[in-house]
C-alpha cells in the first residue's frame, strides 16, 4: 500500500570515470562541475551521509581561465602552524609552479567540509598538460 524510500547502501554505489578539458575554461564554473561529479549529486541515489560520487580527470590545468584581474590580485595562502609562518602565493606564480593546485583548491572549497571530503578529493587527478595515464578508463 505505502511506497517507501530505499536508503542507499554502500555496495550498490558505482563509479564512472569523466575527463574534463579545462582549456579555456573559467576557474569557478568548472569548478561547480567537478565538485558535483565529486559528491555525486548527478546520480539518482545520492546521499549526503554517503561518498556516492565518481572519478574525474582535469587536463590542461594550466590554461584554465580566470576573470577580472585575478591573475595579479588573488593570492593563496596556508600557514605552517608555527608563528610566522604564514605563506602567500600570488595565483601567478602558482600556476607557472603549480598549476594543478589551482583547481584542487578551488574544488576542495565546494566541497562538504566533513570527513567525507579527503575521500572525494583522492578521486580528483589534475594534470597541468594534456596526456594522463588513465586512457583505459573512459567508455568510447
Amino acid at each position: 500500500m505505502f511506497n517507501k524510500t530505499k536508503a542507499t547502501k554502500a555496495k550498490e554505489i558505482k563509479r564512472d570515470w569523466h575527463l574534463i578539458d579545462a582549456k579555456d575554461k573559467i576557474l569557478g564554473r568548472l569548478s561547480t562541475q567537478i565538485a558535483q561529479l565529486l559528491m555525486g549529486k548527478n546520480k539518482p541515489y545520492f546521499t549526503r551521509h554517503l561518498d556516492c560520487g565518481d572519478h574525474v580527470v582535469v587536463i590542461n590545468a594550466r590554461e584554465v581561465k580566470v576573470t577580472g584581474r585575478k591573475e595579479e590580485q588573488k593570492i593563496y595562502y596556508r600557514h605552517s602552524g608555527y608563528p610566522g609562518g604564514l605563506k602567500a602565493t600570488p595565483l601567478s606564480r602558482l600556476r607557472a609552479e603549480h598549476p594543478e593546485r589551482i583547481i584542487i583548491q578551488a574544488v576542495s572549497g565546494m566541497l562538504p567540509n566533513n570527513k567525507l571530503r579527503a575521500r572525494m578529493l583522492t578521486r580528483l587527478m589534475v594534470y597541468p598538460r594534456g596526456e594522463h595515464p588513465y586512457g583505459s578508463k573512459f567508455k568510447n
